[in-house]
């Protein structure tokens, strides 16, 4: 093995080692509390909008390149500065994973909404849904509020935790903090306004790309581990395959279906945000979600993240490439 090959191949493992540490601390610790590193980078992103806005899509998306360019270019290099440091490149990764996973945050937000409702306190589910998503939770019921946290549970398993561990897989320390940058952008202003009608295209078309294999992936993950909350995978795949693009996102509807598929539980319909509404087609078979589901649901998302995390580290320490790598050496040793 030549000295450059033994080189890269202890710097994929020390991303292992540090992405298997980042999901150790967040599954531990949840989200940062103090100087989350996310919050600073939408401080930077609301300066970058400062001097680039304008009413267009262009400047938006030089807004979007900027944005993103720059933290991703800064963790290229301190990847290729820690190339012959594996101590402080897992450090690094570590840090950065941890960082940009809510698992954990988002599972707790769940329970505590569920709680909320078997409880029967819709007063105290109403007010903790703005910590899940953005409807106006006013008009609520149990079974209202019961389905936007599946929803939003479901959305977030990619969001929050597969994508980000997908893009560490493939690229390591830039692909961890670039997803991060464009989800965070996107969200702050791709959304619909008529701020950022045009100005945000390019953030959320981003968004979308960046999304588009890790919500596939978390709806598979979802079929494989449904047994675990009493789904059947051939009724996940079933309704996935059959629902999964009739929503509006390409993304979200991946995801939601194949959660709605695993609980035996209806998604979509009218969702209700402040100042507007939106009618979601339905998703699944079965009755609408109740309390008892928003656990299952956050089981499943458990056991998602989970499944993630181990293909993740197993991707990008190359355990799947090593024994050909190592097999062609012992061939070539044997010919010489």
């Amino acid at each position: 093995m030549t000295r450059g090959r033994a080189e890269r191949r202890a710097a994929r493992r020390a991303d292992a080692l540090g992405l298997l540490t980042g999901v150790a601390l967040d599954a531990a610790f949840g989200d940062p509390r103090r100087l989350h590193p996310v919050a600073g980078f939408g401080n930077f992103a609301q300066v970058v909008e400062r001097y680039t806005y304008a009413d267009s899509r262009r400047a938006g998306a030089v807004f979007a390149a900027l944005a993103v360019g720059v933290p991703v270019a800064a963790a290229v290099l301190a990847q290729r500065a820690t190339r012959h440091r594996p101590v402080l490149r897992t450090a690094l990764v570590a840090a950065s994973t941890w960082a940009v996973l809510g698992g954990r945050s988002l599972r707790r937000e769940g329970g505590i909404l569920a709680g909320a409702l078997e409880r029967g306190d819709l007063a105290a589910a109403r007010a903790r849904l703005p910590h899940l998503c953005g409807r106006d939770p006013s008009r609520l019921d149990e079974t209202g509020l019961a389905r936007a946290t599946v929803e939003s549970v479901a959305e977030n398993s990619s969001d929050a935790e597969v994508a980000p561990l997908v893009w560490g897989a493939l690229a390591g320390l830039p692909g961890l903090v670039g997803y991060r940058a464009v989800n965070t952008l996107d969200a702050m202003v791709g959304h619909r306004s008529p701020r950022y009608a045009r100005f945000g295209t390019a953030s959320a078309r981003l968004d979308d790309a960046a999304n588009l294999l890790p919500s596939r992936l978390t709806a598979a993950l979802a079929a494989a581990t449904s047994p675990l909350v009493a789904g059947s995978p051939r009724r996940t795949a079933r309704i996935w395959r059959r629902d999964g693009a009739a929503h509006p996102s390409p993304n979200s509807g991946q995801c939601e279906s194949a959660f709605a598929g695993a609980l035996g539980v209806r998604l979509g319909g009218v969702n209700v945000y402040f100042g507007r509404s939106e009618t979601r087609p339905e998703l699944g078979d079965g009755p609408r979600p109740r309390a008892r589901d928003i656990r299952r649901a956050t089981a499943l998302s458990a056991a998602v993240g989970l499944s993630a995390a181990a293909l993740a580290i197993l991707v990008r320490k190359g355990t799947f490439l090593t024994p050909h790598v190592e097999e062609g050496h012992l061939l070539n040793r044997r010919r010489g």
